[in-house]
C-alpha cells in the first residue's frame, strides 16, 4: 500500500429534509450566488423552499441558472462576473455534478487573474490556492463532486474537456437528501449508477496489489450500486434504494478508495474527449467505453484482477481465470445495456467512424494515458473501434 494523507474536511448533512435547514449553514454570509440548472428545481418546488429560507433569514442572493450537462466555460465566466458585480461571498450549488463543478470553477475563478479557462491548462493547479467558499444541495447521485476536490469543465470553442483537482474548491458542506432524487428520470438515474461504477473501476483496476482493504471497499460499493440501481428505476420513491445509491456515489469518489493506490482514469480520459466533441452525456459515453476498455486491457496478467472482480462482484464460479474475466466483462456490459438500458455502441449515439481519429487525438494530447495499462493513440483507436 502506498503512503497517503487522509484529509476530507467536508461536512455532510445526510437524510430527509436536511435542505430545509440551509439558512442555518449560511449565517456568516451576506450575499449568496445560487447556481442551478435548467429549471427542474423549480418544477419540484426545491427552488421555492430554498429561496424562502434565504429570504426568511434576510440572506441576499443572486442567481446563475441554466447550467448545462457537460458544464461550459461560458457559464463559469458569467458566474464570475455576477460574483464580482454583486460582492458575492458564498456560492450555493443546487443540482447534480454539472452544477456543482461549474460552481467550483466559479469559486476558483473569482480570484484567478486571467481568463478562467487558463486554470484548466498548463498544470495551473499548483497556483490555485484561493476560492470563494461554497456549499452544495445534491439532487442527483452520480459524480461524487459534492465531497471532493475535482471540477470538470467543457470549452465548446476548442472542443476540450479538462479538469482541475485542488483543495481550495472543496465544498464547506454538502446536503444529501435522498428524497430530492425521487423525481430524477429513469435515464438520469441509470446514468448516475454508471457514473458511480465507473469511478470505482478507475480506482479498483490498479497496479497496486497490496491494497486489500480498498479493494474490498470498492467491491462492496459496486455490489451495493448494482443491487439498488434497478430498484430505483422501478420504484423511484424507494428511500432505501435512493439513500444507498446517494451515499455510494459520494464514497466512490471522495478519496477513500484512492488512498494508498495507483489509479487509472484512462476510460474517463477517452470519454472526456468523446463528450467534448459530441456533447454526449458523460455516463452514456462511459457505459459504452468501459467494456471496450476492459476487453482491450485484458491479458493473461490482468485476468487475475478481472476474475477477482467477477467472482466477488458478479458471483462468477468459472475456475479458469481468463474465462471468468471475460464473463465479468460481459456481465458488466449486460448490466449497462439490459438492466440500465444504456446504449451499447458509439453508433447508437450517432458517432461516426470518421470522428474516431479526432477523439483519439484529443484523448492523448501527445502523451500516453492510463496506468493500469498505458494507452497510446493506436490503443485508443482500437478501443473506439471496438465500441463503434
Amino acid at each position: 500500500m502506498l503512503n497517503f494523507t487522509y484529509d476530507i474536511p467536508i461536512k455532510i448533512y445526510f437524510g430527509k429534509d436536511q435542505h430545509k435547514k440551509i439558512a442555518a449553514h449560511l449565517k456568516s454570509y451576506h450575499n449568496i450566488l445560487l447556481v442551478y440548472g435548467q429549471n427542474s428545481i423549480k418544477r419540484t418546488g426545491l427552488y421555492s423552499t430554498i429561496t424562502k429560507e434565504l429570504e426568511k433569514s434576510n440572506i441576499s442572493y443572486k442567481e446563475l441558472q441554466g447550467v448545462q450537462p457537460n458544464p461550459r466555460i461560458s457559464s463559469v465566466r458569467k458566474g464570475i462576473t455576477l460574483c464580482k458585480d454583486h460582492h458575492i461571498d458564498f456560492i450555493l450549488a443546487v443540482g447534480g455534478g454539472s452544477t456543482i463543478d461549474c460552481s467550483k470553477a466559479i469559486s476558483a475563478g473569482f480570484y484567478w487573474k486571467e481568463d478562467p479557462w487558463t486554470m484548466f491548462e498548463h498544470n495551473n493547479e499548483t497556483h490555485l490556492k484561493e476560492a470563494l467558499p461554497l456549499g452544495c444541495i445534491l439532487t442527483l447521485s452520480a459524480t461524487g463532486t459534492e465531497m471532493n476536490r475535482n471540477a470538470v469543465i467543457t470549452n465548446q470553442e476548442t472542443q476540450e474537456k479538462k479538469a482541475i483537482h485542488v483543495d481550495c474548491i472543496r465544498p464547506q458542506f454538502s446536503i444529501l437528501d435522498p428524497t430530492l432524487t425521487y423525481t430524477v428520470s429513469a435515464h438520469q438515474t441509470a446514468c448516475g449508477v454508471v457514473d458511480t461504477m465507473s469511478h470505482i473501476f478507475e480506482q479498483y483496476f490498479s497496479n497496486t496489489k497490496e491494497a486489500y482493504l480498498q479493494d474490498r471497499l470498492a467491491e462492496s460499493l459496486l455490489t451495493t450500486t448494482i443491487h439498488y440501481g434497478p430498484i430505483a428505476l422501478q420504484q423511484p420513491h424507494n428511500y432505501e434504494a435512493r439513500a444507498n445509491l446517494m451515499w455510494a456515489s459520494t464514497l466512490a469518489l471522495n478519496g477513500l478508495l484512492t488512498y494508498g493506490k495507483e489509479t487509472d482514469w484512462a476510460t474517463h480520459g477517452i470519454e472526456h474527449a468523446l463528450s467534448a466533441i459530441t456533447d454526449v452525456t458523460h455516463a452514456v459515453g462511459l457505459a459504452i467505453l468501459t467494456p471496450a476498455w476492459m476487453r482491450h486491457v485484458l491479458t493473461e496478467e490482468t485476468s487475475e484482477k478481472f476474475s477477482e472482480y467477477g467472482r466477488n462482484v458478479w458471483n462468477i464460479t468459472e475456475k479458469d481465470k481468463f474465462k471468468a474475466a471475460e464473463q465479468a466483462i460481459q456481465h458488466t456490459q449486460d448490466y449497462f445495456t439490459k438492466t440500465l438500458h444504456m446504449p451499447k455502441t458509439l453508433s447508437d449515439i450517432n458517432v461516426k467512424e470518421d470522428q474516431l481519429e479526432k477523439i483519439a487525438d484529443k484523448a492523448v494530447s501527445n502523451r500516453a494515458i492510463g496506468r493500469y495499462k498505458k494507452l497510446n493513440k493506436p490503443d485508443i483507436l482500437e478501443i473506439l473501434k471496438d465500441a463503434l
